[in-house]
């Protein structure tokens, strides 16, 4: 299991949001060795004001956080970070100083979805990768 959450500017991203999203989904999809069909992404659109961020960074800055089940190894979440950095910087153009990624993991019997938790529900993909 994992959720994507995508922070900006709201005149920045808003504008990206599916080709961005398309672009996260081909990554999680390679690195993690998801399904196609199962994408959760969530976007949350800042005003300009309310968006402080680093120096090194203009108004295309964005941060993602990857919330997933623990079990992925660190080669496999090194490929994600370095596989988003690459092809977000290609095909969106985005700097590499204005993409923050973070991955938060939590063990599967603190998921809960489709009326079970991570560790009771079986998957029809690979967490161990």
């Amino acid at each position: 299991m994992s959720q994507v959450k995508i922070y900006g500017v709201r005149e920045q991203l808003l504008p990206i949001r599916q080709q961005l999203s398309d672009v996260i989904h081909r990554c999680v999809v390679e690195a993690l060795s998801f399904p196609e069909d199962k994408r959760a992404h969530r976007f949350f659109y800042l005003d300009d004001a309310d968006f402080f961020r680093p120096a090194s960074a203009s108004e295309n800055y964005i941060i993602l956080e990857f919330m997933m089940m623990e079990g992925r190894t660190v080669e496999t979440k090194k490929k994600l970070i370095h596989l988003l950095y690459e092809r977000i910087g290609q095909q969106l153009g985005v700097a590499v100083t204005d993409l923050e990624i973070c991955i938060l993991e939590s063990p599967p019997h603190n998921w809960g979805f489709r009326g079970m938790t991570g560790d009771e529900i079986r998957l029809s993909y690979k967490i161990n990768v």
